[in-house]
């Protein structure tokens, strides 16, 4: 049977921050931030199945098995850098990781955030493809894919990894001009549409117990993010998904008019085949994902 080994990008965090007891000093060793550190040593911790370190402020402690552990693999990295510099063989080359995600969300939410995940992860290449297709219409090879869900796919594990919501959006400079104190108001204003999405605005409307409401003018573009930067230039008010406006209200560039009610949506969800699922770093990056959609 072939033997089976953790990872060992993890297993070298784990021996670099036992060994010094510091996070920060290991990833000053390994050239990575300690938050790569902590997550190489998390997913040594969830490979294994048990806690390696004990946290006290700025230090970290083994606990008594992972201190045995050490014991036992750290001469192994020793023995494997003698051994690679004995035999001269070549560094690894840095690996690219292949995502396919919707536009509208590549834009405004994964965009913003890839350079951490590149301070974290320098000898990682991101290549992202932009796509709405279907997962089951896709004819080329990708890492991870990036859709709604939460769906099941044969073949492939799906993990979601942000939540959202709709409400309306506009510029508070749109407000200035012609305030909007009740969902009625929205008679005065125009509401901004997408082809793909035309239930948002009805939908909206229904809820708020104004069905029958005709705004202004009406404007509908072919991409959702035409329609949310036409919010953000101040030509009407849009639909927008809560995950995907959060840098835009937190920054002032939209503000959300009426906090209820609120459209229920899909989650945006990680597919990655079950060949792939085994990948360090396709781990990495969907742990990642998750970290970054619990922070928005």
């Amino acid at each position: 049977m072939k033997p089976v080994l953790p990872p060992l990008n993890a297993l070298r965090a784990f021996e670099a921050a036992g060994r010094l007891g510091s996070f920060k000093e290991a990833a000053a060793e390994l050239h990575v931030t300690p938050g790569a550190v902590s997550q190489h040593v998390r997913l040594l911790e969830e490979w294994l199945g048990a806690s390696l370190f004990e946290r006290h402020n700025r230090r970290v402690a083994l606990t008594a098995a992972a201190k045995a552990y050490l014991e036992e693999i750290g001469p192994l990295f020793e023995q494997l850098s003698q051994a690679t510099a004995r035999y001269g063989m070549p560094r690894t080359v840095s690996r690219t990781l292949s995502v396919s995600a919707p536009a509208t969300f590549t834009l405004r939410w994964l965009v913003p955030r890839l350079a951490r995940f590149r301070a974290e992860h320098p000898d990682v290449d991101v290549k992202v493809e932009t796509s709405n297709e279907p997962l089951e219409s896709l004819k080329d090879d990708y890492d991870a894919i990036i859709r709604g869900g939460p769906d099941t796919f044969y073949g492939y594990s799906m993990r979601p990894f942000l939540s959202e919501e709709r409400l309306p959006v506009c510029s508070p400079t749109l407000l200035q001009r012609v305030p909007l104190r009740a969902p009625r108001d929205l008679r005065e204003h125009t509401l901004l549409h997408t082809s793909s999405l035309p239930r948002l605005w009805p939908d909206w409307l229904a809820s708020a117990r104004v069905p029958e409401l005709r705004p202004a003018a009406a404007l509908t573009f072919d991409h959702f993010y035409l329609t949310l930067q036409a919010a953000i230039d101040g030509i009407g008010i849009a639909m927008g998904p809560t995950a995907l406006v959060a840098d835009d209200l937190a920054a002032g560039r939209l503000v959300a008019p009426f906090a209820l009610p609120r459209l229920p949506s899909r989650s945006y969800c990680t597919y990655v085949a079950d060949e792939k699922s085994g990948d360090e770093l396709v781990a990495l990056f969907r742990s990642w994902l998750e970290r970054e959609g619990m922070g928005s």
